[in-house]
């Protein structure tokens, strides 16, 4: 197939998604949602055109992820995260962890996996999705008492470097289950990704903010490009040195997006916009790659572990985190246990295993894409009736 006629197919699946993104809107419906549809009503065999590479989707999704997230670091105010960083960041780390082993632990006796792979499972679906926060809560308006969506936004992106430190794990201890890990190196590992993703992106962005600042560039266009290009010497550079590429995008993005003085308003929009096509790019590929005549053989399998996630899991490890801080409500802590969105991420992660090849990891792709679809459609639709319900909408 020529660049063409996949140019021209990419280009009508967006077209298509952005048409279709005022009425899912009206109807309730969330724009990624529509946008996965879309993928998946036309790929994979229907109207005589299969699509299937998970390396390249793999790599599709890693980058859009990348952007997202740089995008969500550029939104977000410094007074935010100074209110939110304790809180956000216990979840961002405990809390994925926590969710890991307490949703693995119940999956080992109740399924034939093994525990790693149970442990591997929980580990791709224990953070909640950056960009399933932002759309719902951007979509909805919603501003929360508490600051209690500061706190989902701060936890929604930057908890993915842990997860992926841990799916990255524990898919070398799947494909080498011979191979003894400590928990020393676990934790070291962790450390360094997170001291080069920080430093090497703060330093990066320090950089970028001060030459705009400087030099003062006449044409505004220029602005939003340059960022755009600090953004990929800031994270991919980091990834080169060892460090977390998604907490490296996150942190340039605050630098920049906070420390720039011309050229700011001009520099979101243009990010906003290139988030929208990341996030339709990821869906709609995301689509693509996940077989309809495959998905209903893991519906019944994915039940379980949607509502132990949902009901369990997701619960108790954010009450956990939550016991520092005395002075939350426990509206606050409920709802914060209630809404552990999930979105794009967890797919992605779930074809890191799928394209190393351990054994089962399609099945895990399929039950991955339910567990996001049900906790798009229920806890994407409960956020705004659970905060009136209990009385947090501002």
């Amino acid at each position: 197939m020529s660049y063409e006629v996949i140019l021209l197919g990419v280009a009508a699946l967006i077209a298509v998604g952005i048409l279709l993104h005022h009425p899912s809107k009206t109807l309730g419906i969330p724009s990624l949602l529509i946008f996965m549809g879309v993928g998946l009503s036309l790929g994979n065999g229907e109207f005589s055109f299969v699509y299937d590479n998970l390396l390249v989707t793999s790599t599709v999704g890693a980058v859009a992820l990348n952007i997202i997230v740089f995008v969500g670091g550029i939104n977000t105010s410094t007074d935010s995260i100074k209110l939110a960083y304790k809180e956000g960041g216990v979840l961002a780390t405990f809390g994925v962890f926590f969710t890991t082993v307490i949703l693995g632990g119940l999956l080992y006796p109740l399924t034939d996996w093994s525990l790693v792979i149970c442990l591997l499972f929980a580990a791709i679906v224990s953070s909640t999705d950056a960009a399933a926060v932002f759309s719902i809560l951007e979509s909805k308006k919603l501003k929360l008492k508490e600051k209690t969506d500061t706190v989902l936004e701060f936890e929604s992106a930057t908890n993915d470097p842990v997860a992926l430190v841990m799916v990255m794990i524990l898919t070398g201890i799947a494909l080498a289950p011979g191979k003894a890990i400590s928990a020393w190196e676990i934790g070291q590992m962790l450390a360094l990704q997170i001291a080069l993703g920080i430093g090497i992106a703060f330093v990066v962005g320090q950089l970028a903010v001060a030459a705009l600042n400087s030099i003062q560039l006449q044409e505004y266009g220029l602005i939003p490009v340059f960022v755009l290009a600090s953004f990929i010497i800031a994270a991919y550079g980091s990834d080169l040195a060892g460090g977390n590429i998604l907490i490296a995008s996150y942190v340039c993005g605050v630098v920049i997006g906070n420390g720039i003085k011309r050229g700011g308003e001009i520099t979101k929009h243009f990010f906003n916009s290139i988030s929208w096509l990341a996030q339709s790019l990821m869906f709609i590929i995301l689509g693509l790659q996940i077989f309809p005549q495959t998905l209903f053989s893991v519906f019944a399998l994915s039940l379980i572990p949607a509502a132990l996630l949902m009901f369990v899991a997701r619960p108790l490890a954010v009450q956990l985190c939550y016991l520092p801080f005395i002075k939350a409500s426990w509206k606050k802590r409920l709802f914060i246990s209630s809404i552990g969105l999930k979105g794009a991420t967890p797919i992605v992660f779930s074809l890191i295993p799928a394209a190393a090849g351990v054994e089962g990891a399609i099945e895990l792709v399929h039950v991955v894409f339910f567990i996001v679809l049900f906790s798009i459609v229920l806890q994407g639709t409960a956020i705004e009736p659970l905060a009136k319900k209990l009385k947090l909408n501002i």
